[in-house]
């Protein structure tokens, strides 16, 4: 089926919040959305409810769809109790912040002990760090850098990236999302 999107903006503006079957966002960081075309083909193989639409629409010769804004999964599924150890995943640990000054810009990571020094690649031994603290430490320990990272690295639960992914939001929230974002911030009187 070929489908025409019906609207003055493109259809790649419009993606869907996947929220799982407790209506709960899948994802806070980076936030769980779908492409249109994902939300669509989802909703005709019966695996999401469409829980809120766009008012815009696409259509086939013989068919026509306005776009979901928020589906949710017919299936539960069980959340991770503990996240990947990526390279993002330490970024939002320490907040896309440098461990050693404070630097947003230029982020890197950094062994706390160096490899060299028998230093492990783990959730307890990498921070951010910018590149000329990262430099600037090189391949000595924190005593002999006179470098300490601001807080001690730690294995975060998936809830401790979800509470730091609170702090940056997306770029872009569509009205229909907000029922279903932050429901643990405080409510205006």
């Amino acid at each position: 089926m070929t489908v025409h999107f019906h609207a003055s903006a493109s259809p790649e503006a419009c993606p869907a919040l996947v929220l799982n079957a407790d209506f709960r966002p899948l994802s806070y960081y980076p936030l769980s959305l779908w492409s249109w075309q994902d939300a669509i083909k989802a909703v005709f193989l019966d695996r999401v409810n469409i829980v809120s639409n766009y008012d815009k629409a696409v259509r086939s010769p013989s068919f026509e769809m306005l776009l979901p804004s928020v589906v949710s999964l017919k299936t539960y599924i069980k959340p991770s109790r503990h996240p990947a150890f990526t390279r993002f995943n330490v970024f939002l640990r320490d907040r896309f912040s440098c461990q050693y000054c404070g630097s947003r810009q230029d982020l890197t990571f950094d062994h706390v002990t160096p490899r060299s020094k028998g230093g492990m690649t783990t959730w307890e031994n990498v921070v951010a760090a910018c590149s000329c603290c990262n430099l600037r430490k090189s391949d000595r320990l924190p005593g002999e850098a006179h470098m300490w990272p601001a807080h001690k690295p730690y294995q975060p639960t998936v809830n401790d990236l979800h509470q730091n992914g609170r702090l940056f939001p997306p770029n872009y929230l569509h009205d229909s999302w907000m029922d279903y974002l932050y429901w643990d911030s405080e409510l205006e009187p």
